[in-house]
């Protein structure tokens, strides 16, 4: 192919039907990808947002890539903890998801960091041999010292270090829709073109290639590459294009949401960890932002009616939630067959969602544009690139799924929707082989070598804490030295304290961060008045972690 013809099937045009979260993200890393350092021609981008279609938030917690992100799109971090109402995330603390023997709450944390090694050897080898299965709730107080900064209500750095730079693994919760209008002016200000308007028609030529729009204002409007972020309407993949949607429901029942905002019953005690804490039919959300809480009920319709799930939502909450109206949201659990069909690339809800166990909904916008950057196409639409998207994209939401679906099928409440999810649900064969590999052994690199996000240490984590291994006999276990992990424990320790003495208070490092971008001359953050005003009045409850919350 001669240059001339290259240029003619260069696709010059990309349009992205819908905003929110998913829309505007994909509009400023496709932008920074395809254009801001480049040499050649610009590929030219519109996003068209209905002004009429309120979006639905995506969740307001993160994985621990969205600082990584957020620096590869030049964003000032300190500009997005003021525009977004953000806080750091060190991990997701599960409250009373499992019981002891006696039939109490067990807690325990997700931490983002992972451990070091003891002589190349896992330390949770030692850690089953000398502490034992028994105190699995200490596992992670005896192996990282996530746990005690989160309990103290530190921040993972100091305040004067400079953007992204952290002393412990984290990420962010943040509000998504103040963060849908932070990247709408970020990416507009870029370059990219916004048109409010409402998509009346998707017209497809003779081989079902997507050639125009009709707006309601503009009229027609050409098309050469459309990305849906239309939401769970999946408004060109699912009604146009007719893509099959595969629902997880044999996997997962939990299909329905309630959200609602409250205050912080003290503003200055800011605690770094998202809190999920298990009910009678799912499980309730907890995101501490700078000005408000946000919090919900994900349940399955079928053990709870939404009067019921509010109840017991309210329930849950005590005083603070006396008076909440949450609104009900219905969850389309699963994914569209292919994400990419014809010259359309679904991305956000319009092809997947997987219920926000683990703040996994802005990870997967960002990694379908990831995987769509290193596919771009020309206008022939090469079915081996759309193919290799399709399994690429398709792997990241098995994955998810299979993580979620463990927290789950390890659980060992009784209650009849907790006992349905284990012995009800189809369990993924993948999932399904690897615990049967894990009975035996601890997880390791080498069993999630082609994971994305959760690698073997999450799944870890997780089995431990559940009480996977109380009654294992690891071979490996017999290798390992005492005094290594007695030395460990000691190092450890002394860790915990330089950290616990060092690092700032959360809510004052968070402070100092909002502080320092109001003093930035080249920035005016908008008013964050209309979403703190939506927080009702009323106080939500902040339980000491290391008490056992029951209440459910």
């Amino acid at each position: 192919m001669n240059e001339r013809e290259a240029e003619i099937n260069r696709v010059s045009h990309v349009t992205i039907v819908g905003g929110g979260t998913a829309g505007w993200l994909a509009a400023a890393m496709l932008n920074n990808s395809l254009n801001v350092r480049s040499d050649g021609p610009k590929v030219r981008i519109t996003l068209i947002e209905s002004p009429n279609i309120p979006t639905v938030g995506v969740g307001e917690a993160t994985v621990p890539g969205m600082p990584r992100l957020l620096g590869q799109l030049d964003i000032n971090e300190k500009q997005f903890f003021l525009r977004c109402n953000a806080t750091f995330k060190l991990g997701v603390g599960f409250v009373h998801w499992d019981e002891d023997e006696a039939g109490r709450p067990v807690h325990y944390f997700h931490p983002f960091d992972s451990v070091d090694s003891i002589r190349g050897v896992d330390p949770s080898y030692h850690y089953h041999r000398f502490v034992g299965p028994e105190h699995s709730g200490e596992f992670f107080d005896r192996l990282l010292p996530s746990g005690d900064i989160i309990r103290a209500c530190k921040g993972p750095r100091q305040i004067q270090d400079q953007d992204y730079h952290y002393r412990i693994r984290h990420a962010y919760h943040l509000d998504a829709g103040l963060f849908a209008l932070f990247l709408r002016d970020l990416a507009v200000a870029r370059g990219v073109e916004h048109v409010l308007d409402d998509v009346e028609e998707v017209q497809q030529g003779e081989n079902g290639f997507i050639t125009a729009l009709r707006l309601k204002e503009r009229g027609l409007v050409p098309v050469q590459f459309v990305v849906d972020c239309s939401g769970f309407r999946s408004l060109v993949i699912g009604k146009v294009l007719e893509e099959p949607f595969e629902p997880y429901s044999d996997h997962l029942l939990c299909d329905s949401a309630l959200a609602v905002q409250l205050p912080h019953p003290d503003p200055t005690r800011l605690e770094p960890c998202t809190r999920s804490t298990a009910l009678g039919a799912g499980w309730c959300w907890r995101v501490p932002l700078y000005n408000r809480v946000g919090t919900g009920y994900v349940f399955s319709s079928r053990f709870r009616s939404d009067d019921e799930a509010i109840e017991e939502f309210r329930g849950h909450l005590g005083e603070a939630g006396r008076d909440a109206e949450p609104r009900v949201i219905r969850m389309r659990i699963g994914r569209v067959r292919r994400n990419w069909v014809k010259n359309c690339v679904a991305i956000g809800l319009s092809g997947g969602f997987i219920e926000p166990l683990e703040s996994t909904a802005i990870y997967a916008i960002e990694m379908g544009i990831r995987w769509l950057v290193r596919h771009f196409p020309d206008k022939a639409m090469s079915s081996a690139l759309a193919n290799s998207f399709n399994r690429a994209i398709g792997a990241i939401y098995e994955e998810i799924r299979d993580f979620v679906v463990l927290h789950y099928y390890c659980s060992n409440r009784k209650d009849p929707f907790w006992v349905a999810a284990r012995s009800e649900i189809e369990l993924p064969d993948s999932l399904r082989e690897s615990l049967e590999l894990w009975r035996h052994t601890f997880p390791n690199a080498a069993d999630t070598a082609d994971h994305q996000l959760f690698i073997y240490w999450n799944y870890l984590c997780v089995l431990y804490s559940k009480g996977y291994y109380k009654d294992a006999n690891l071979p490996l276990e017999d290798s390992v030295s005492e005094a290594d992990w007695v030395e460990f424990t000691r190092q450890l320790e002394q860790k915990k304290q330089r950290l616990l003495a060092n690092l700032p208070d959360h809510y004052e490092l968070v402070t100092a961060i909002r502080a320092a971008a109001e003093q930035d001359a080249k920035f005016q953050a908008p008013p964050v008045a209309a979403a703190a005003a939506g927080a009702r009045r009323a106080t939500v409850p902040v339980p000491d972690w290391g008490q056992e919350l029951d209440r459910a």
